[in-house]
């Protein structure tokens, strides 16, 4: 399923927070802010899967000249990608990555991966720049999938 928030019906705000905050906050413990605008903002795409449980897998695509600047002059990135535990291991997460290619077709992409998350990043054409840096208390590398990828 792909949606704007104006498509957005009131169970699928319900389901992405759900699963957002069981993997974010309950999960991994973060403490900082998890929903944002960029999840209401006109351009951001939400991307997910679904059982009879609700969401399975989700990931937003979000633009945003605003950190271009901080990210190789990239303004697209991919994020607040989260697959169900239950579902974790069943290739949801790769599925989810390569929909969203195939949105952006050869638009410049980046993220910020958690580490241990980078082979699967890697896997679709992104690439690591930079340090390692601390993000919402977690180590994360800004991984960058140029045109040419």
């Amino acid at each position: 399923m792909v949606k704007t928030w104006g498509e957005f019906t009131p169970d699928d705000v319900f389901e992405m927070a759900v699963l957002r905050t069981e993997i974010f906050f309950l999960e991994q413990k973060i403490d900082e802010e998890e929903l944002d605008s960029l999840d209401r903002h006109e351009d951001t795409l939400h991307l997910w899967r679904s059982d009879d449980r609700g969401m399975t897998g989700y990931l937003r695509i979000v633009h945003d000249d605003s950190v271009a600047d901080a990210h190789q002059g990239i303004s697209w990135s991919l994020g607040r990608m989260v697959v169900r535990k239950d579902c974790r291991g069943q290739g949801l997460a790769k599925e989810l990555l390569l929909e969203a290619l195939a949105i952006m077709g050869d638009k410049p992409l980046y993220l910020h991966a958690q580490e241990y998350v980078m082979p699967l990043y890697a896997s679709v054409g992104f690439t690591p720049v930079g340090e390692t840096f601390t993000e919402a208390g977690i180590a994360h590398r800004l991984m960058v999938r140029r045109s040419d990828a």
